[in-house]
């Protein structure tokens, strides 16, 4: 008696379990599901989970993008017409750069600034500080009516480890005498985000001008010597923002 040979239909592997996210994406793109509502509805509830958790992964990215476009946009109206701060701001106008300073900080774009140092390379001006120069120190350095206070700008050159710190200054008794305060400073890599700095030298240009401040001298420079420690925690393109060992904040914008 003849038998018949029991033959197994074959399994279809996508049968035994979903296809991979990637294969889901290439179908997705082959067949124009993005675009065809009607082929939509042909795939499974997996396939459209996957879909749609890639989709939201992209808003996501751009809602980021945009909110922290937003902010900077904030802050530079924020700063406006208070002279980066140093000679003091109100409580409330306080609080609300600081805020603002907070939500960049979390939205950072650079998780490891020390160890991308190319974007912090460069020349900067600083735009905000909470470093103040109030009541007799002002006074002291003539910062009231014979001084104004210029431009501070920040020169990083990572291949020496070294930044110069360059505060300008007019003097209207001299005849519109211009001059400049120069720190120089070395920096080592402490941590991810964060460097020690040491001071180096410091000077005064021209002598006209360093005579005016020579009695005070020491008092200028402990406002601006950077010595100490700072921790990075925001940067990019054009815009960085720091936090000391002694409290402050530093908003800087790249400039060329």
């Amino acid at each position: 008696m003849a038998t018949k040979a029991l033959i197994q239909p074959q399994i279809r592997v996508s049968h035994l379990s979903p296809p991979l996210p990637n294969s889901i994406e290439m179908m997705i793109r082959n067949n124009n599901i993005i675009n065809s509502p009607r082929n939509f509805n042909k795939i499974s509830r997996f396939e459209r989970t996957i879909f749609a958790s890639s989709q939201q992964q992209q808003s996501n990215v751009e809602i980021s993008h945009s909110t922290s476009s937003q902010i900077k946009i904030q802050l530079y109206d924020a700063l406006q017409g208070i002279n980066r701060g140093i000679f003091g701001v109100s409580s409330d106008k306080k609080i609300e750069i600081e805020e603002l300073v907070k939500q960049l900080e979390s939205q950072n774009p650079t998780f490891e600034p020390t160890l991308s140092l190319d974007k912090v390379a460069g020349n900067w001006k600083l735009i905000y500080s909470t470093i103040s120069i109030l009541g007799s120190r002002r006074t002291k350095l003539g910062l009231r009516d014979f001084i104004t206070l210029g431009d501070l700008y920040q020169n990083i050159d990572i291949s020496e480890g070294k930044a110069v710190n360059v505060i300008k200054f007019n003097a209207r008794g001299l005849s519109l005498l211009s001059g400049e305060l120069r720190i120089e400073a070395s920096f080592k890599i402490a941590s991810k985000s964060r460097v020690d700095i040491f001071y180096n030298n410091s000077g005064i240009t021209p002598d006209q001008l360093m005579n005016v401040f020579q009695k005070n001298y020491n008092l200028l420079l402990g406002i601006f010597n950077p010595q100490g420690w700072l921790e990075i925690t925001y940067v990019d393109e054009n815009l960085r923002i720091g936090r000391d060992d002694k409290g402050n904040i530093f908003v800087l914008k790249r400039v060329n």
